[in-house]
């Protein structure tokens, strides 16, 4: 890639980030007030972030039955609301374990 190709597209970049973070403050000049606008915008990160890590987790072992076990192990664990640490380390835990069975019977 030529550095001229690289500049452009990194002007270009920081031009779409720059727009989409000034956008909202150019055009909600007031504060926003209507309840379903305003309950939107709270749930929107959470949406987003569900969507990204989702398909991460059925993906990342390759073992769609590993992946299963850690991400049951992860909701089992979350709605006892247990720490984000001890939701990772077993749903960690149980997704190698269930991996390493597997590993094991081919």
């Amino acid at each position: 890639m030529k550095s001229l190709d690289f500049f452009v597209y990194l002007f270009i970049m920081a031009g779409v980030t720059y727009l989409i973070r000034v956008l909202p403050f150019v055009i909600f000049k007031g504060k926003i007030t209507n309840t379903f606008v305003k309950s939107f915008l709270f749930y929107v990160p959470y949406a987003v972030l569900g969507a990204m890590t989702f398909p991460a987790i059925l993906f990342s072992t390759g073992n769609y039955a590993a992946s299963a076990a850690g991400l049951a192990v992860a909701c089992v664990l979350a709605f006892r609301e247990k720490s984000l640490l001890t939701v990772a380390i077993f749903a960690c835990a149980a997704a190698l374990i269930v991996n390493l069975i597997a590993m094991a019977i081919q």
